[in-house]
């Protein structure tokens, strides 16, 4: 994924701030450089909040792993995922899925059907209200959402509260400072910010 202009007039500004704050914070930006949240292999909401949901609460490689196993699956009986979780639910079990996760699959094939999940009107909404009309599926969280608003929708000013790895991480690196109010400063980037973060977290910085 090529970088733009814009994410390097935004690396820019976050460097900028980040210089006012803490140093250790200013270097991890510094060494991790510009980044992007642009949309990339997502063909659709529904598609996106599976792999998120798939994905919860695993290590990086476990979720990979299983929505390796899922994702064959759904190929080999030529349906989407969120439909597999319907018409064959015990075959989703099979790969890795615990039931809690296969009713929130549902759910989501539920939203798709009944039209929750249209992308033309999902993405009339502010961030704040997209979440709401989200949050009403089974199983998508406040976690959930934060990751589609930033991955998905590409809105720029997402701060995921709810993100272990990056609040532990802007914690250590901004010492002694409440990481809300911290956070705030670097609107409207924060979703450039924890982006930067999950890089630390990767590069393990």
């Amino acid at each position: 994924m090529g970088l733009s202009k814009a994410d390097t007039r935004v690396y820019r500004t976050l460097l900028t701030r980040a210089l006012k704050i803490s140093a250790p914070l200013a270097n991890a930006i510094r060494n991790v450089g510009p980044v992007s949240s642009r949309r990339s292999g997502y063909p659709s909401i529904g598609h996106f909040l599976a792999r998120a949901i798939i994905g919860q609460q695993l290590s990086a490689s476990a979720a990979r792993s299983i929505r390796s196993r899922v994702t064959q699956a759904a190929s080999d009986a030529k349906m989407e995922v969120t439909e597999l979780s319907v018409a064959c639910a015990e075959d989703v079990r099979a790969c890795g899925v615990s039931m809690n996760k296969i009713k929130a699959l549902q759910s989501v094939r539920r939203a798709e059907r009944n039209g929750t999940l249209r992308e033309t009107q999902l993405e009339g909404f502010e961030p704040q209200e997209r979440t709401q009309i989200l949050m009403r599926i089974h199983g998508v969280g406040p976690w959930t959402c934060d990751m589609a608003q930033i991955f998905y929708f590409d809105e720029p000013d997402i701060w995921p509260e709810g993100d272990v790895a990056v609040q532990r991480t802007f914690k250590r690196l901004i010492g002694r400072r409440s990481p809300r109010r911290t956070a705030e400063r670097f609107s409207p980037y924060r979703s450039f910010l924890a982006l930067t973060m999950w890089r630390v977290v990767d590069g393990g910085d």
